[in-house]
């Protein structure tokens, strides 16, 4: 009988300590092996436009932006005395500052993703009609 209890109270003990040394391997292994995650955030590129850029990009007043009289961008109403910046091919508005803000981050509209290409600041320069 002594035994018995014995061995039902020594063998789990056993069996969770060869576990664990198991798991403590596998840790030491994964630290030592696995390839290091340095940033897993996606880094801010510097693709936006600059000041010159934003400059050639339509502006109009609120009152002229039609149906759509929100900011997409700080989802605020734009009233209609406030200058507005106009995503030339979509045509999406925006607040001038919130527009330019995102834009020089990224050149791509803040609402359907449209790409705002390099040959339509050059058109521009070379064509000044």
């Amino acid at each position: 009988m002594m035994p018995s209890i014995f061995l039902a109270l020594f063998l789990p003990c056993a069996g969770m300590s060869v576990v664990f040394l198991v798991y403590m391997c596998l840790l030491w292994y994964a630290a030592r092996h696995l390839p290091e995650i340095t940033d897993p955030v996606k880094p801010v590129t510097g693709n936006g436009l600059s000041a010159a850029e934003l400059e050639k990009l339509p502006k109009i007043t609120g009152n002229e932006l039609g149906l759509a009289t929100e900011c997409a961008v700080c989802l605020e109403d734009i009233e209609s005395e406030q200058p507005v910046r106009v995503m030339p091919g979509c045509n999406h508005g925006f607040h001038l500052k919130c527009a330019d803000t995102w834009l020089s981050k990224s050149p791509v509209c803040p609402v359907c993703r449209n790409k705002l290409e390099p040959d339509l600041f050059r058109s521009s320069e070379t064509n000044p009609c």
